[in-house]
C-alpha cells in the first residue's frame, strides 16, 4: 500500500528540504531552521504549509497495520554488555511461523524507534522475513513520541555505546531460534551509517546490508567489509553523496560485492512516507530492490 500523491500540493523550494536536513542532523537549531523558513513565506506558501510538508506526520506512515493478520509483533530485550547493558526492540515475524527464516535488523534514524521504522519492520515480516528494530533510546525510556525530543535524547547518549548496542542486537538476531543463520540489515540516515558500520565491524556475521543515505564506516575499519551491499542514495542529498566517491574507492579496492543506486530528484529521507521528502516512485523502487536483494542473499 502506498500513499496517494496530492497533485495540487504546493511546490516546496529545494532549499527548504536542505535546511530541514541540516536541522534534522543537528547542524542548525530549531530557531535558525524556522527563521530560514520564514524567508520563504508568501501568500501561497505559509509557514503552516511549509511545516506540514517538512515535519513528520506518522499517521501517514502505516503501510502495514500492527493488527495485520499475516504478522505477529512483540517487544523483546537483549543483552548488550559493551553497550548500555540491555537493549529492547520491536520483533515482527510472519504469523504461524513453522520454520526458521532469514532475519533482518531494521535500524532507525537519529531520533529513536519512531512509527515509520516500526512499519518498515512490519513490511519485512509481510515479505517473509523475521524483522527486529531496536530502539537506541531504550536506556532512556524509549522513543518519546516526538522527533525533536528523540533527537535530543539520542545526542545525549555515548555514540560508541549506541553502536555496540546495534552490534549486540545483530548478534542476538542472528542467533535467534527463528533465524536461519542469515542476517541482513537495513537502515536509514543514521541507520544507514550503522549498516555500513556493522558490515565493517562484524563482517563474518552480516550476510547482506542495505544502507539508505548513510555515511560510511570509519576509514580505518572499511577494509574489513566482506558482505554484499546495496547502497541507496538520493540525488539531491549533497551531504551524504559527498562521502560516496571515497567509500566506493575502498569497496572496489577490497573487491566488495556492491551495488549503488542514485535516485533521480530524490531528497535525503525519500523513503520516509511521513514527510514531504517522500518520493513514492523512488521509494517503491528502492524497497523492491531491497527485498529482492535480501531474498537473493539471505535465503
Amino acid at each position: 500500500m502506498t500513499q496517494p500523491v496530492n497533485e495540487t500540493a504546493p511546490i516546496i523550494p529545494q532549499e527548504a528540504f536542505d535546511w530541514y536536513d541540516e536541522y534534522a542532523h543537528g547542524m542548525i537549531d530549531r530557531r535558525t531552521f524556522l527563521k530560514r523558513l520564514g524567508t520563504l513565506v508568501t501568500i501561497g506558501l505559509s509557514m503552516s504549509v511549509l511545516s506540514a510538508a517538512l515535519l513528520p506526520n506518522y499517521a501517514l506512515a502505516e503501510q502495514v497495520s500492527f493488527n495485520d493478520d499475516a504478522i505477529k509483533a512483540s517487544y523483546v530485550t537483549f543483552r548488550s554488555p559493551k553497550g548500555h547493558g540491555e537493549g529492547r526492540g520491536y520483533f515482527v515475524t510472519p504469523k504461524n511461523l513453522d520454520k526458521p527464516l532469514p532475519v533482518v535488523l531494521v535500524i532507525h534514524e537519529n531520533r529513536g524507534l519512531n512509527p515509520y521504522v516500526k512499519d518498515v519492520a512490519r513490511r519485512l515480516a509481510k515479505a517473509g522475513f523475521v524483522a527486529f528494530a531496536p530502539d537506541a533510546l531504550h536506556i532512556l525510556g524509549g522513543y518519546p513520541g516526538n522527533d525533536d525530543e528523540g533527537k535530543a535524547m539520542q545526542r545525549s547518549l555515548d555514540k560508541a555505546k549506541i553502536q555496540q548496542d546495534f552490534v549486540a542486537a545483530a548478534e542476538f538476531l542472528k542467533a535467534h531460534a527463528l533465524s536461519n543463520g542469515k542476517l541482513g540489515a537495513v537502515g536509514f540516515c543514521f541507520g544507514g551509517y550503522i549498516v555500513n558500520m556493522l558490515a565493517a565491524t562484524i563482517p563474518n556475521s552480516l550476510s547482506a546490508g542495505v544502507p539508505f543515505y548513510g555515511t560510511p564506516a570509519a576509514a580505518e575499519i572499511r577494509d574489513n567489509i566482506k558482505s554484499p551491499l546495496m547502497i541507496q542514495l538520493a540525488e539531491l542529498d549533497k551531504r551524504v553523496n559527498a562521502t560516496w566517491p571515497e567509500y566506493e574507492v575502498s569497496l572496489k579496492k577490497n573487491k566488495v560485492d556492491y551495488q549503488m543506486f542514485m535516485y533521480e530528484n530524490a531528497n535525503h529521507g525519500f523513503h520516509n512516507d511521513s514527510t514531504g521528502r517522500y518520493d513514492p516512485k523512488n521509494a517503491n523502487l528502492a524497497w523492491d530492490r531491497t527485498v529482492n536483494f535480501f531474498q537473493q542473499h539471505l535465503s
